[in-house]
């Protein structure tokens, strides 16, 4: 007789109920997978990265692939570089419908966009359609402002924090690339010192988005490890909110961070808001039928707001 968890494991809805895939893109596409590997087309221009969820095996060699402009290269020192077989601009643009950005090869594998994060675009954009007010949202550790472009062009007030300053620029390029000449305010500082001159300051937000690294450093020395400090700037968080937030969302890449306990953080932090939290696996999907897994999510919403 089959064990009781058997039919819980193998439930259909209880896999769907947790992911969210970022299925509609155009100039974005994953062509394989395999050997801790992806092949991807960034609109005409085509990288192999490594991937550390790929854990399978590639149907082909796909360094043989001959449709391959650049590959990344790890090295076994740490870090690595890319190898040119094409040439290539150094820096592209592609669309995600009216979103503009730039896509340039950079160091430690980064392109400047995470193309999974359109699902939590899609997402917010909703919520801040469909709310009957103008929304003011923080965005911290904001990187190249995908979010916040996002956000902005949707008619939301952003303000777009990053210790980066060469990030922050980067967003400002994106923004003007999608039309966007106002609504965003550029913050060049560390988050958690923001957050605190906004409470001092008595400013509040409708809406926050956070991307936090697994590790950091902050320009005083400050270190940052987000299994220990996440609740607590979560918690701090929430005093720069509005009565009423219309969300609150936290993304993370850390292996290990799952959906559970971004819902359970929120869930707990937010606890005298009326809203709901849920949380979600990010996915890409990919042309061999399956889904690439890619970090998770986890959001408050308002009550009266359906995902």
């Amino acid at each position: 007789m089959c064990p009781p968890f058997c039919f819980t494991f193998f439930k259909p809805y209880c896999i769907i109920a947790f992911m969210k895939v970022a299925d509609n893109w155009k100039d974005y596409q994953i062509l394989a997978t395999g050997g801790g590997m992806k092949l991807e087309r960034w609109r005409d221009i085509v990288l192999l990265r490594p991937d550390p969820q790929v854990i399978w095996e590639s149907s082909y060699d796909l360094y043989s692939d001959s449709r391959i402009n650049a590959v990344y290269h790890r090295s076994a020192k740490g870090g690595g570089g890319w190898e040119y077989r094409k040439k290539i601009p150094e820096e592209w643009q592609i669309s995600y419908g009216d979103l503009n950005f730039t896509v340039k090869p950079m160091g430690f594998k980064h392109t400047g966009l995470f193309p999974e994060q359109a699902a939590n675009w899609d997402i917010m954009r909703s919520l801040i359609k469909n709310s009957s007010r103008k929304i003011k949202v923080l965005n911290l550790f904001a990187y190249t402002g995908g979010a916040s472009v996002a956000c902005a062009k949707q008619g939301a007030l952003v303000t777009h924090v990053d210790a980066a300053k060469g990030m922050v620029e980067r967003a400002g390029k994106n923004a003007r690339l999608s039309g966007i000449d106002s609504g965003i305010r550029y913050i060049i500082d560390d988050c958690a010192k923001f957050v605190q001159k906004e409470i001092r300051r008595g400013n509040r937000y409708d809406a926050v988005i956070m991307d936090p690294p697994s590790y950091g450093r902050g320009p005083g020395g400050e270190m940052w490890k987000i299994e220990d400090d996440i609740y607590s700037f979560v918690k701090e968080c929430t005093r720069v909110l509005s009565d009423e937030p219309l969300f609150f969302l936290i993304n993370s890449y850390t292996t290990g961070l799952q959906p559970t306990v971004l819902n359970n953080i929120l869930t707990l932090c937010l606890k005298d808001f009326k809203g709901k939290s849920s949380a979600y696996e990010l996915c890409l999907p990919t042309d061999e039928s399956i889904n690439l897994p890619c970090g998770c999510s986890g959001i408050f919403t308002n009550q009266s707001q359906t995902l």
